[in-house]
């Protein structure tokens, strides 16, 4: 079972952070969506509280996923249900949907929908906050302490607008950037997603017109179904929750509808 946070009543969503994240990506709007919904926020195998997955297991996309819909099962939850993702959790949910695990999606930046080798700055970019998390904690959270230090540090992987994050909120990404086991074995494994086109149910892929992690190149469309709803919205980034946090429950709540 992966560590997970619960609240609220009604048709459960699931949300999935981004990779080098944890649950914590999605506070701003838990109180938002829990009044409404029951919602069920996963740290991934090998991020946050949850384990990698078990030795000899490859943490493809495909593998997480199959190690979500145990997690489901494990919360009593069969069928399909609502997936919300940002970034990786974005390509997982829509890898969700292939196998019809998921009932609608919502992908917040997704990852995989690229061609080739994928998107060469995401990875340098978070191995590089990774290794400033690793190892030089006490700068890099003094430097979450000081609202223009945040926003340089944090303005491309998460948003613009980082400064106004709680410093807590700050410290804790960070933090989960530097112990997260399985980030380098997921990165090897992140493959262009493929096979999406006959994906039936409910979609929203949302990109933000500020980020800049995930640019044009990433967001090629030919893998998923006409059906498919495709939004730009102003002023977000990569991880627009502390940005906008009430637009990106608005987002997902009628995403999911």
């Amino acid at each position: 079972m992966w560590h997970h946070y619960q609240a609220g009543n009604g048709r459960p969503i699931i949300l999935l952070h981004g990779i080098g994240m944890s649950q914590i990506a999605w506070k701003p709007v838990l109180p938002l969506l829990s009044r409404e919904r029951r919602v069920i926020a996963f740290d991934t195998a090998g991020f946050g509280l949850t384990p990698p997955l078990p030795p000899g297991t490859l943490p493809t996309i495909p593998s997480l996923v199959a190690g979500l819909a145990a997690s489901l099962r494990g919360l009593g939850i069969d069928g399909p249900v609502d997936i919300v993702g940002n970034s990786l959790g974005g390509y997982m949910a829509l890898e969700a949907a292939k196998v019809g695990l998921a009932r609608s999606v919502v992908a917040i930046s997704p990852a995989g929908l690229w061609r080739g080798h994928g998107s060469l700055s995401l990875k340098y970019l978070f191995g590089s906050m990774r290794m400033a998390t690793r190892f030089f904690p006490a700068l890099t959270q003094s430097s979450m302490l000081i609202p223009p230090l945040r926003e340089l540090f944090l303005a491309v992987p998460l948003s613009t607008g980082s400064w106004r994050m709680p410093s807590e909120d700050a410290i804790a990404v960070a933090a989960d950037f530097g112990r997260a086991k399985g980030f380098r074995a997921t990165v090897e494994n992140v493959v262009p997603f493929t096979g999406g086109q006959n994906i039936s149910v409910p979609i929203t892929v949302a990109f933000g017109r500020s980020d800049w992690l995930l640019g044009a190149s990433a967001r090629h469309r030919e893998e998923l179904p006409a059906h498919t709803r495709w939004l730009q919205p102003k002023g977000w980034g990569h991880v627009p929750m502390w940005k906008d946090p009430e637009g990106v429950a608005r987002l997902i709540l009628e995403g999911s509808a």
